[in-house]
Formats: structure tokens, C-alpha cells, sequence
């Protein structure tokens, strides 16, 4: 059976430098944290995570909330949480806080109950006070995805939804639209919010009424954004641009479109947000707007280690998005600098 001393001569560094990587902590060059993984699993290695949880007073693992387990998004979150965990030498615990805010406070109290060294917790419905008292009451570092706590800034890690809508809806004017309806996720979230926020603050900026009868309130579903988009068309509601606030509600807004005898972009144009898999395979492919969500949890969970660790931290500053513009817009009827307050 293979020791650690066969492991760090195999990597070529010393047996400190393994045990560093195993247990996640010192400075340890991410080409030698490499060497030190290949030379495990050639010599098939597998280090002894209950003796060394005792003797380092330390679980050797993170513990991860979100808000449900369905979706591309929480898919592309949980694999690379997965793999930032692993490079640290520690398991991922992951559970479901099935989108309400007493389930993610149970699941956060279960993973403190098993000693996780930190937990990070993705949450869409909690309040900053019930966040405040977590971070409080239990005894590992707690860090917070989606949501900027203004006062624990250090433990959040979070995007820019508000101008990222912003830039989107922008865009859309920039090429000649003005009225522009919008179908919302959930308005009671933060993220709904946000997002909704920005779409209202563009139309401002370029001088454009706000009109209640363009925005219609979803819940992130293909199916909803369907009928909001069917109850746009058979209201008669005047628009040439159409901005769903994520990707599933814009394609069932597309099959809206389609079965109306619409063409997208020649009769309206689409623009979507998160930038989901299937996006790129619409028809036209859909502008939509990035997340980071990759680089948001490796974020997450390094500032979770070194916290865990003692080590000090900085505020992270907010992701921001990215425009992805693929064919689903073109130009609109206003296309002059002049009739777009550029």
C-alpha cells in the first residue's frame, strides 16, 4: 500500500509538501498541487481522511447549500465546486435547500452538525437578517453566494444582476428598439428584483415611458414564459424586442413567436439571460447575457478555505456580466443615433 513518502518521492517534492496539499493549507504552486494529485492516483493512493480529521481537529471538508439541485446553472456549480474541493484535498457535502428559506437554515444547522470546516451557502429567498444570524450562530465560517450582505461583505460573493439586465436591454435600444416588453423570474427574489430593476433604469436613461402592459411576471419556466408571451400577443401589446430575464422563459417565448407566425429576429427580437446550453442551439442562436457561475464558486469556495484556515481575506469584489450576441436581434424601428439618445 502506498504511503505518503511514495507519493512525495514519485511528485519529486517533500512529504510536507503533500501533506500541505492533502489538508489544504501554505502556499503551494498549482503546478506542484498537480504533480502531487498524479502521483497519487499512479501510485493509487488514498489518504486516511478519518485519521487525519482527528488529528488535525479538522473534517477536511466543505459543505455546500443551494437552492435546488435542477438545472444547467446548479449542474455547472456543483461540478466545479466539486473539483475546487478535490484540489484542496477536502470532500464536498452538498444538500438541497429546496428553495425556501427555512429548509436552506435547516441544511446550513446540519452541515455545522457535521463539523464541516466551512459552508457555503447559495441562497435566493433568505433574508440578510436570518443570513446575519447564521453567520453568527455557527462556529465555522459561513460564505454567501447570490447575495450582497452589506454587513458581512467578506463572506459574499456575488453578481451584478441589476447591470448586467442593464447592458442588456441597453443593448437592445442601441439597436433601434423601444418598445421592449419584458418578462421577469420570480419579482419577489432579489434576483427578480434586479433584474427587472435594470430593465426599468435603461428604458429611463434613453428616455423611454415605462409601460406596465410590456412587463409580465414569470417563475423561470419554459412553460411560463410560453403563456406570458402568448398574453402579450393576444393583448395586443405593442413591442419589437422582447428581454426574458432567463434563457428557459426566452425559448418558450420563441415557440409563443413561432406559432403566432412571427419571425425572430425580422419580426421581434429576443434576448435572453444566463446563457443556458441550449441557447446556442435556438434557432436563430439567442443573445443572452453570461454568468460567471464558474468562477463565482471556485471564488467562493478559496475564500471559505482561507477562512477556515485563518488566513486573511479581502472583500471580493462583484462579477460582472458578459454580453453573448448571437442572431436572435436586429436592428429595430428607431435604428438612428438621433431617435436613440445614444
Amino acid at each position: 500500500m502506498a504511503t505518503m513518502l511514495d507519493v512525495s518521492l514519485r511528485a519529486g517534492v517533500s512529504k510536507a509538501t503533500v501533506s500541505r496539499v492533502l489538508n489544504g493549507t501554505g502556499q503551494v504552486k498549482e503546478s506542484t498541487r498537480q504533480q502531487v494529485f498524479k502521483a497519487m492516483e499512479e501510485l493509487g493512493y488514498r489518504p486516511n481522511f478519518l485519521a487525519r480529521s482527528l488529528a488535525n481537529r479538522t473534517s477536511n471538508s466543505i459543505g455546500l447549500v443551494v437552492s435546488t439541485f435542477d438545472g444547467f446553472y446548479f449542474g455547472r456549480l456543483l461540478q466545479q465546486a466539486s473539483r475546487q474541493t478535490e484540489s484542496h484535498g477536502k470532500q464536498l457535502i452538498v444538500t438541497d435547500g429546496h428553495d425556501t428559506p427555512e429548509r436552506e437554515e435547516q441544511a446550513v444547522q446540519m452541515l455545522a452538525d457535521r463539523q464541516c470546516d466551512a459552508i457555503i451557502l447559495y441562497t435566493r429567498y433568505m433574508s440578510e437578517k436570518a443570513i446575519m444570524a447564521l453567520v453568527e450562530s455557527i462556529p465555522m465560517p459561513l460564505v454567501v453566494i447570490n447575495r450582497d450582505v452589506a454587513q458581512a461583505r467578506d463572506r459574499c460573493v456575488f453578481f451584478e444582476q441589476q447591470d448586467a439586465a442593464f447592458q442588456a436591454v441597453e443593448y437592445l435600444i442601441s439597436q433601434g428598439h423601444r418598445d421592449i416588453a419584458c418578462i421577469t423570474v420570480p419579482i419577489h427574489t432579489p434576483t427578480g428584483k434586479a433584474r427587472l430593476e435594470g430593465y426599468r433604469n435603461a428604458l429611463k436613461k434613453h428616455g423611454i415611458p415605462w409601460d406596465a402592459a410590456k412587463v409580465k411576471y414569470g417563475d423561470s419556466s419554459m412553460t411560463r414564459g410560453y403563456e406570458l408571451c402568448r398574453e402579450l400577443l393576444d393583448d395586443n401589446t405593442r413591442f419589437s424586442a422582447l428581454f426574458a430575464c432567463n434563457d428557459d422563459m426566452a425559448l418558450g417565448a420563441s415557440k409563443a413567436l413561432h406559432q403566432a407566425g412571427l419571425h425572430i429576429p425580422q419580426d421581434i427580437s429576443l434576448f435572453g439571460f444566463d446563457d443556458a446550453p441550449s441557447a446556442k442551439w435556438l434557432e436563430p442562436g439567442l443573445s443572452t447575457v453570461y454568468l460567471p457561475i464558474d468562477n463565482m464558486i471556485v471564488t467562493a469556495i478559496e475564500q471559505a478555505i482561507k477562512l477556515a484556515n485563518h488566513q486573511p481575506i479581502e472583500t471580493i469584489p462583484p462579477f460582472t456580466g458578459t454580453l453573448v450576441l448571437r442572431d436572435s436581434v436586429t436592428v429595430g424601428p428607431y435604428n438612428s443615433s438621433s431617435a436613440i439618445n445614444s
